[in-house]
């Protein structure tokens, strides 16, 4: 369990419509926060929030959010932390980092340490989400299969823990901690060409899935085994979780390899969201293309029959995919500034609960965002949302 404990990462949906219930309401000084308060909804002006905290976890919590505040310090950081290790020696630098940054962002390292922060956070109606933040980029590939089975059996016990935690469980999901990212990006260059779209579809991958020994022309016969592996590995994992109930929330990535992730979650979902939406897939709203990716994938999910998951997420990946832009000469993908992600965000956010409104058994949503007013836009418009 120490290994799964030494991956495991807590997050908490903001707001699930359809599937959480929301935490119950109090004051708040805000005219839009009463206003929310006046529909049953959330208030982020309550310091109650942290009554299970000590002073010390509140310091904390306070001195990593300003010093991830500058810029430098996040860009030097991990050479930072390298020196660190060297000077302190491991023991000394591992206390360290329980004490301050690890013991901020991760669950425990044990069963019994995680079990206790998630009865900690449910003392505050606060369902808890496991993630094993576990991910490869191009040139991190990895020889063998080895290293991607190891990351299959700490899902699957994620898995088992989530499944353990209560009512709704969820988790998160990495593809490129099963399947390597030179293979996805393979696929995504092959995904933009229209003749190979009879080949790269949600069928082909499921029948593969299912046993089917089919190879792709456009790979060699190693990454047509991995990609053999790579998809029965997620195809495991999807089953498992639907089994056991608990929904999977699928990462995206770089954009990049995006296509082929997008195309993979499809295929889990063919196997898995026939009668209600047990794997998600995530939309990242600081992309321009984000709204119509996502029409597209609803367009797809509605003509194979199936229920569909989305998370929401602003985007984690902007330096890099502006860097990269710049060195391969391409446009942007990014939006311009925050005013037009914001208006990405609230385009998509609106089409999904327009959906959930129609149908909440088979549309679900997390808005996973730190923004208020995305969150007080889904709980105080206008046509409240089914809960489950």
């Amino acid at each position: 369990m120490r290994l799964l404990g030494r991956y495991l990462r807590l997050g908490s949906p903001r707001l699930c419509s359809g599937v959480w219930p929301t935490v119950p309401p109090s004051c708040s000084p805000h005219s839009t926060a009463a206003a929310a308060q006046a529909q049953g909804a959330l208030s982020f002006s309550d310091g109650g929030v942290f009554k299970l905290k000590s002073s010390w976890e509140v310091a904390r919590g306070l001195l990593i959010f300003r010093m991830c505040s500058f810029p430098s310090l996040v860009k030097h950081s991990e050479k930072m932390l390298s020196v660190s290790r060297r000077l302190l020696g491991r023991r000394l630098f591992e206390w360290g980092m329980k004490g301050s940054v690890y013991g901020q962002f991760v669950a425990g390292e044990t069963l019994p340490e995680i079990r206790v922060c998630v009865d900690r956070l449910r003392q505050l109606g606060i369902h808890p989400m496991l993630a094993v933040p576990i991910e490869e980029d191009l040139g991190q590939a990895k020889s063998g299969e080895r290293w991607y089975e190891q990351n299959k059996s700490i899902m699957l016990d994620c898995v088992d823990l989530s499944a353990a935690g209560g009512d709704r469980p969820m988790m998160q999901l990495k593809i490129t901690a099963l399947m390597s990212a030179e293979l996805c990006k393979l696929l995504s260059v092959h995904l933009s060409h229209p003749s190979n779209g009879p080949q790269l579809c949600p069928r082909s991958i499921v029948s593969i899935m299912e046993g089917k020994e089919s190879a792709f022309s456009f790979l060699s016969e190693g990454e047509n085994s991995h990609l053999r592996n790579s998809v029965r590995r997620l195809s495991r994992i999807a089953k498992h979780a639907t089994a056991n109930r608990v929904r999977v929330l699928v990462d995206a990535e770089y954009t990049y390899m995006n296509p082929a992730l997008s195309l993979v979650t499809m295929a889990m979902m063919s196997q898995c969201n026939q009668s209600e939406p047990w794997i998600w897939n995530t939309y990242q709203c600081y992309l321009k293309d984000s709204f119509s990716l996502l029409s597209l994938d609803l367009d797809t999910a509605r003509s194979l029959g199936l229920c569909f998951g989305v998370k929401l997420v602003r985007g984690a990946y902007m330096d890099k995919e502006r860097k990269l832009s710049k060195q391969k000469g391409y446009a942007d993908p990014i939006q311009h500034d925050w005013e037009a992600t914001n208006r990405s965000y609230q385009r998509s956010l609106d089409k999904m609960l327009d959906l959930i409104g129609q149908n909440g058994q088979r549309h679900n949503l997390i808005v996973a965002s730190h923004n208020e007013e995305s969150v007080l836009h889904a709980v105080t418009r206008p046509g409240r949302l089914p809960r489950l």
